[in-house]
């Protein structure tokens, strides 16, 4: 995964938020799941689409997603990725163990491994091993500590007794760690808006500016980097999982220098656990 990408998976799966569910006086309120579909477009073309199921329970959780290219994209260039996280739910926070991607194009295969023991980074693997990039900033043990992964990331928890979505959803800066860059997510509450999926949710979603901050394990001449962290319109509208105070990106967008980049979920179903929808698979049918 190199961050010279402008869509690089990581990025663009966390542009949103850290995680976790209820609180132990309240059991109920920390076990849903959630399965749901999206479609990316770049200037209003189809390039691809996706698929995320959650999974959290009273003490763990789980998180799985894949997509693959669509469209005109797949004349110039096919691929397709998947990634996973699961962890533990402890006082009220999700604390990831594991996080795996894996990414196939026409040009190269890279299957990539994250183990994290409360926040710390324990091990990385990446196979086949990356080529040195002697102008790539190093990345120290000290920013392997404090972070969470790239799918843990993508979920947030919201705290206190008010309904979830608001502007509660969006004070946060998540520090986060994709195997190779070190990098922070700054959210701020821009505004409320309503949203009406194909099948499941319908109702307000919390809109959130996202900064992009690179710390550590990049080049920073990259045009990517460049230009991500001087963007100001990057949005995350964050929708609730039912039986949780978690909410998630129910719809990103991204400007480039191609037109805007925007993924939105078409179907988004949530059940609390105890009326769970039938399980799924994350896979792209």
């Amino acid at each position: 995964m190199s961050s010279g990408r402008l869509a690089t998976p990581s990025i663009l799966c966390v542009l949103a938020v850290v995680a976790c569910a209820g609180t132990a006086s309240q059991p109920a309120m920390a076990q849903g799941k959630l399965d749901a579909r999206y479609t990316a477009t770049l200037a209003g073309i189809p390039i691809g689409r996706g698929a995320w199921v959650i999974d959290i329970a009273d003490d763990q959780y789980t998180a799985a997603a894949s997509g693959t290219t669509t469209g005109i994209v797949r004349l110039f260039a096919s691929g397709q990725g998947s990634s996973a996280s699961r962890g533990h739910v402890r006082s009220g926070n999700l604390l990831p163990s594991t996080y795996a991607s894996s990414l196939v194009s026409e040009k190269k295969s890279e299957e990539l491994r994250i183990v994290l023991q409360n926040g710390t980074v324990k091990d990385v693997s990446v196979e086949p091993p990356s080529p040195p990039q002697p102008e790539r900033l190093p990345v120290t043990d000290a920013h392997r500590r404090g972070v969470t992964d790239p799918m843990s990331a993508a979920l947030v928890r919201v705290p206190g007794a008010a309904p979830p979505i608001g502007p509660e959803a969006c004070s946060r800066t998540l520090a986060i760690f994709d195997g190779r860059m070190r990098f922070d997510l700054r959210l701020s509450f821009k505004r409320m808006e309503t949203v009406r999926s194909e099948r499941g949710y319908e109702g307000p979603v919390a809109v959130c500016a996202v900064g992009f901050t690179p710390i550590a394990g990049y080049v920073p001449d990259r045009a990517a980097i460049v230009y991500l962290t001087r963007q100001r319109d990057i949005e995350a509208w964050m929708a609730p999982v039912a039986g949780t105070r978690v909410v998630v990106p129910y719809k990103i967008i991204v400007p480039t220098t191609f037109g805007l980049g925007v993924l939105e979920a078409t179907q988004f179903v949530s059940l609390p656990s105890s009326t769970r929808p039938t399980p799924t698979s994350a896979r792209i049918p």
